[in-house]
């Protein structure tokens, strides 16, 4: 049993639930097929989807991912039957916690590692400890992002392997740190870069989007309760899964299949030309991962609109463990 488990008192087995769980899991791998496909197409070139009308050569892999994806979650549901929802719906936010963790590391480490090297380069410091054609290297946007980035956001998820905390607070404690930072350079030494800015728009961008999935676990999201509020539990329960599924699993994947729609999409394109921002060389080298921020959005309120679900809908058939959010808590 799980830390989180253990914390709210759950119990793995339960009232069987077959429909619901084989639903969710099924959303979640067609999620996890339709990722897989989209780096065979934007990275391997693969034809996708549409190669088939086409009679493309490849074509059949991309349905069959999906077949195959899909058949591992029906599975899973028809080998645990008397697996219970509140307990599916703990372990995908478990889940969703981690990679949300995961994630904060990462723009802490990549934001103070970037803001760094486009100072550097800026003021052309590098010069004192490295010759011109060297220095010239941390110019290249696909060399920071290769050689710089990504090993940071993979020491980031080890570093959230072995943490608990979100680090909600803190980030919203650097942004602060980093605006007065551009008020007081500003107006008092008359010094001003456009990677400081870079900087405070890189960490409010990951504090939005990446807090949403854990403030909607937390039931912290604004609501317009006129009737919801004088709602009981299990009629509470039916309007949240409801509301799970009709508004928020089809918006995130609205946001997925747009964002993710081939190689000229609002996301992949970003991402696969390590993009940067207007500024140039001036600035810091982290426009690529913002775009990349849109669709982590969208990935990691489809878990968790999943677990809302399976949680809802054990609260629609009163069972055991119902959990009252408390935001003010967090």
């Amino acid at each position: 049993m799980s830390s989180t488990a253990l914390k709210f008192g759950l119990e793995p087995e339960g009232a069987p639930a077959r429909a619901v769980r084989v639903f969710g899991w099924t959303v979640l791998a067609f999620l996890v097929a339709f990722l897989i496909n989209n780096v065979l197409v934007v990275g391997f070139g693969f034809p996708g989807i549409r190669g088939l009308f086409s009679g493309a050569a490849g074509a059949w892999l991309h349905p069959l991912i999906y077949v195959v994806v899909a058949a591992i979650a029906v599975g899973y549901v028809l080998r645990t039957p008397t697996r219970a929802l509140r307990w599916d719906a703990m372990c995908l936010h478990d889940f969703n916690i981690y990679v949300i963790r995961a994630l904060f590391w990462s723009v802490l480490l990549v934001g103070i590692a970037d803001s760094t090297i486009a100072l550097m380069r800026v003021e052309k410091l590098f010069l004192f400890f490295m010759d011109e054609d060297t220095a010239r290297i941390f110019g290249k946007a696909s060399w920071v992002a290769t050689r710089i980035h990504m090993p940071l956001i993979a020491a980031a998820f080890v570093i959230a392997f072995f943490t608990r905390t979100l680090g909600f607070t803190w980030l919203a404690l650097l942004i602060v740190a980093a605006e007065l930072a551009i008020v007081i350079s500003r107006f008092v030494f008359s010094y001003e870069q456009a990677l400081m800015g870079d900087l405070v728009r890189y960490w409010y961008a990951a504090l939005f989007l990446f807090a949403s999935a854990y403030t909607l676990f937390e039931d912290g999201h604004v609501r317009v309760d006129v009737l919801y509020a004088g709602f009981g539990v299990t009629k509470r329960g039916f309007v949240n899964a409801m509301g799970s599924v009709l508004l928020g699993m089809t918006t995130c994947w609205v946001i997925i299949a747009v964002g993710f729609n081939g190689k000229q999409s609002m996301i992949n394109s970003p991402v696969m030309n390590f993009e940067v921002s207007q500024t140039g060389s001036v600035g810091m080298f982290i426009k690529y991962q913002m775009a990349a921020f849109i669709g982590l959005f969208a990935i990691t309120m489809l878990v968790q609109f999943v677990s809302y679900f399976f949680e809802a809908v054990a609260d629609h058939r009163d069972e055991p463990g119902h959990r009252e959010a408390t935001p003010a808590a967090h």
